[in-house]
Parts: structure tokens; C-alpha cells; sequence
């Protein structure tokens, strides 16, 4: 089992990223999926789920209305668009395969 996150790295504010978690190892999609973030200091926050087929999504209000997530179940990925980021939002963000495993994370730095 493999999650493996890529797309983050340095943008300036209101600027936009896209971050990838592509899954191997496991049927991908039957799998819900989750996109959590860590800020230094701070404890690890819920940012966005999706249901198996991507029918059902949700967010954390700080990110509503900014991040999209969704996933392609041929491509067996899950992403997260990223739009109007903050630099609030800089943290290492990790995808998670509910109750089976967890990527190595991807580091988003907000700042000018």
C-alpha cells in the first residue's frame, strides 16, 4: 500500500496550487479519501474528504469555497485544488486512505 503526495511547494498569497496523491498497493476506489494538513506547532487539521465514487464531498470551514477535492478512480489519485491561498494555509499536507493508510506528506509554504 502507497500514497505518495506531490504539488506542493512556495506560492505567494492569493496565488493557487494543486496537489496530487497518487495510490497503488489497494482498490483505490473503494476507498473514501482525505486530505489533512499540519501546520509547525499546531495539530493536525481535517481540510476535505470524498466519498469513493466522488459523489460526497466536505471541507473544513476555514478552506470553504477555496479548495476543491476530487478524485479519478482510473488514474487511481485523489487531489486538491488549492485557489486564494493564505498564508494560513502553510502546512504539510498529507492524503489518507480512511482506515488503511497514509501518504508522506507535501510541504505548501504561503508567503511573499
Amino acid at each position: 500500500v502507497q500514497l505518495v503526495e506531490s504539488g506542493g511547494g512556495l506560492v505567494q498569497p492569493g496565488g493557487s496550487l494543486r496537489l496530487s496523491c497518487a495510490a497503488s498497493g489497494f482498490t483505490f476506489s473503494m476507498y473514501d479519501m482525505r486530505w489533512y494538513r499540519q501546520a509547525q506547532a499546531k495539530a493536525r487539521e481535517l481540510v476535505a474528504d470524498i466519498s469513493t465514487t466522488g459523489g460526497s464531498t466536505n471541507y473544513a470551514d476555514p478552506v470553504k469555497g477555496r479548495f476543491t477535492i476530487s478524485r479519478d478512480n482510473t488514474r487511481n489519485t485523489v487531489y486538491l485544488q488549492m485557489n486564494d491561498l493564505k498564508p494560513e494555509d502553510t502546512a504539510v499536507y498529507r492524503c489518507y486512505a480512511v482506515h488503511l493508510s497514509w501518504g508522506q506528506g507535501t510541504q505548501v509554504t504561503v508567503s511573499s
